[in-house]
């Protein structure tokens, strides 16, 4: 009687390592995603600046189309527009960092949010916010 309960136990969870009939694998890609222009490259301030300076706000946003500088949850994104956390986000390549390159770049931050640009408001298409 003891063999046979073995026996039983042992082909009752043999079931578990095979896999389902049903299952199938996905080859689905997402076709909407587009990275950016300076994705696996120097994503240095100049190369945010360029982003920046061809950044629509009244356009969806995309890969493309993004303001570099907007930070959502306290994080800046990378590349391509995509933040820490979310699906598809890269570590971008950093430039060299100082206190004086930081002093340049808040005087560039400061004029920026003196002279947005039209359509740059909270809730507009091409923002995360």
């Amino acid at each position: 009687m003891m063999k046979v309960a073995a026996a039983l136990a042992l082909v009752a969870s043999a079931s578990a390592f095979v896999p389902a009939t049903n299952m199938v694998a996905s080859t689905r890609l997402n076709a909407e995603m587009v990275w950016g222009e300076y994705d696996d490259k120097m994503w240095d301030n100049d190369a945010k600046k360029e982003v920046y300076a061809k950044w629509d706000p009244t356009a969806p946003r995309t890969g493309l189309n993004f303001n570099p500088f907007e930070t959502f949850g306290g994080n800046s994104p990378d590349a391509s527009g995509i933040y820490p956390g979310e699906n598809r986000y890269k570590d971008p390549k950093r430039g060299d960092v100082s206190y004086a390159i930081m002093l340049i770049e808040k005087a560039e931050i400061e004029e920026r949010i003196a002279n947005p640009k039209p359509g740059e408001e909270p809730g507009c298409p091409g923002c995360k916010n």
